[in-house]
């Protein structure tokens, strides 16, 4: 794995930029363009409620990932996204894990493009499970995964790195 500089607060207009590059590759991936985020303007980012968590390595931002706490104390994560320039070296991992760490639930969801194989590889990983799917366009679908703290002590691992 690439050594990151740090994880910490993201400024909005990085954040913004790293997210457009990220979901139209996504888009591409799930053969959609019509993903929310990536039609996001500034302005909606940075009217946006979520906390974020940001990483950067040599060359700026590279990844980001966002959350909002339910009523009930369930972690939604809202989006994780990864420059495309930096795919493939543990930053989509590095971020999850320190979400776990800040931000420890019971429950954990989070949803994808059904398409998008190596993020649906990645959560899995971690012991997210399917939990539905639900079509956003036609031939379109859209996994949601949920991934429950097992506290007994012989129990599965919230995640595997």
């Amino acid at each position: 794995m690439t050594s990151h500089r740090g994880i910490s607060a993201t400024p909005r207009r990085q954040l913004w930029e790293l997210q457009r590059a990220a979901y139209a590759a996504e888009a591409e991936l799930i053969g959609f363009d019509g993903i929310p985020p990536l039609h996001e303007t500034l302005q909606e980012l940075r009217g946006c409620t979520e906390s974020f968590l940001g990483v950067s390595d040599e060359n700026g931002l590279a990844g980001a990932v966002s959350w909002n706490r339910l009523h009930d104390g369930t972690l939604d994560i809202c989006r994780l996204v990864v420059y495309p320039r930096a795919h493939r070296r543990g930053i989509a991992t590095a971020l999850l894990n320190s979400l776990d760490v800040m931000e420890p639930a019971d429950v954990t969801l989070v949803s994808t493009g059904t398409a998008n194989q190596p993020a649906l590889a990645l959560y899995q990983r971690r012991g997210f499970t399917l939990i539905s799917k639900r079509q956003i366009a036609p031939g379109v679908t859209v996994t949601l995964l949920e991934r429950k703290t097992d506290d007994s002590p012989d129990g599965p691992p919230i995640h595997k790195s």
